[in-house]
């Protein structure tokens, strides 16, 4: 789908800064108010602008260990265990990747006990895992949610 450059520069505008308002919008691009607004309802009905939301520190609520699985998976049970994942509070996120049916999982928690534990109960314990590998974070250089324009 494309889209012109004053709806670039509204979803530049609005991946660094959700809250601005339509008036702050208008007056970034040029535009009327009233002509913002139907802008951006049509990127969020064109599914372009997937949700508004907030990106809350992990570390600062307590969160402080962040690990990456590579998971491999039993073809017949991949969705079955990927759901299961999807469902637990502690997987950030959860993608299918090329290879044997691969699971890639983001998972936080706060301390490497809890890690530990994820790992026997939610991973080792599971019928149609075959293989676990994991890495964790030392430290963060860049981290984003979306795309950026």
């Amino acid at each position: 789908m494309k889209i012109d450059e004053i709806d670039k520069q509204l979803l530049s505008l609005l991946s660094e800064d959700g809250r601005l308002s339509y008036v702050e919008l208008a007056e970034k691009v040029g535009l009327s108010r009233v002509a913002v607004k139907d802008r951006v309802k049509n990127l969020k009905d064109k599914g372009i602008i997937e949700k508004f939301s907030v990106v809350i520190n992990s570390e600062k609520i307590g969160m402080k260990v962040s690990a990456f699985f590579e998971v491999d998976v039993e073809p017949r049970q991949l969705q079955k265990v990927a759901q299961n994942l999807a469902n637990n509070p502690n997987v950030a996120s959860i993608y299918q990747m090329t290879g044997p049916s691969t699971l890639h999982t983001h998972v936080l928690v706060e301390d490497f006990q809890k890690l530990e534990t994820f790992i026997n109960d939610q991973l080792y314990s599971v019928e149609g895992i075959t293989r676990v590998e994991s890495s964790v974070i030392l430290k963060r250089f860049k981290s984003r949610t979306g795309y950026k324009l």
